[in-house]
């Protein structure tokens, strides 16, 4: 059987022959990817509930990722809120149902767009610097500094930003809910003629602990994905400048990506 099937192999186009082989090396390159990742996240959940720790290096992550990042996630849920009124009260005229403003911006806020938003502008920010940063450390031979002085680079580089991420991000998702909320608010008052106590009151009765809950979990995921692509990418970086660029463009576009993928899942979780 195996003979018969090399020999009609053997008959098939060259063309067909190099479709087949190129696709084989591409899906095993990718399972190969899929795999040195997994084997990097594990490394570095393994070594989060090890010590030794570096509490001033976890608190200078959380202001970098944290504190500075604030004003971009801030004017990003701002407008986005108010962006968000105006096109839901435009399509609501359509069919009389303009009191439902309220009602669509604070579920599309919490649920969706605000970490959504927060998270890919945080990949922009945060996941480029780190993969720039620590791409930088592996061609200047300062990764391989820290082995030969006895300091695990994973606890020194990874588990800081990672941990960092991973509960920086919710809380400036939590920032971004009320600033996104508060900008349909403005609009629907001033620009729209809602009344305030009206607007407010369907705000608060539409509302519920899960919406907001749901967007918090969605955003430590997605703190997470950010640190660990920049990590992962500056850390395998390649050598010379061109490297370090390719690392911090790889960083930006897997974070975006898996960002959006484990947002449809967490959300067929959540509200399935």
């Amino acid at each position: 059987m195996t003979d018969k099937v090399l020999t009609s192999l053997k008959h098939l186009p060259n063309a067909a022959m190099d479709i087949c082989e190129t696709t084989g090396r591409t899906v095993m390159g990718f399972f190969a990817v899929v795999g040195r990742v997994a084997g990097f996240t594990g490394k570095a959940l393994g070594h989060v509930v090890r010590p030794p720790w570096y509490p001033r290096l976890f608190l200078r992550q959380c202001l970098d990722i944290g504190y500075y990042s604030l004003p971009v996630v801030g004017l990003t849920a701002l407008f986005t809120g108010m962006v968000l009124a105006l096109q839901s009260y435009t399509g609501f005229t359509r069919f009389n149902a303009e009191s439902a403003v309220a009602a669509v911006v604070v579920l599309s806020v919490t649920r969706e767009l605000a970490p959504v938003l927060a998270g890919l502008m945080v990949a922009g920010r945060v996941g480029a610097a780190i993969a720039a940063e620590i791409g930088t450390m592996r061609v200047t031979e300062q990764i391989d500094a820290l082995t030969t002085l006895s300091v695990n680079p994973f606890k020194y580089l990874i588990v800081p930003r990672v941990l960092a991420g991973t509960l920086m991000l919710p809380i400036l998702v939590l920032i971004g809910d009320i600033i996104g909320v508060f900008g349909g608010y403005i609009v629907s008052i001033y620009t729209l003629g809602f009344s305030p106590g009206s607007y407010l009151t369907q705000t608060w009765d539409i509302l519920e602990y899960m919406d907001v809950v749901s967007g918090l979990w969605k955003a430590a995921a997605f703190g997470f994905i950010v640190t660990l692509m920049g990590c992962y990418h500056g850390f395998n970086s390649g050598r010379g400048a061109q490297g370090v660029g390719a690392a911090t463009t790889y960083a930006v576009v897997s974070a975006s990506i898996l960002i959006l993928m484990s947002n449809f899942i967490l959300t067929k979780v959540f509200f399935s």
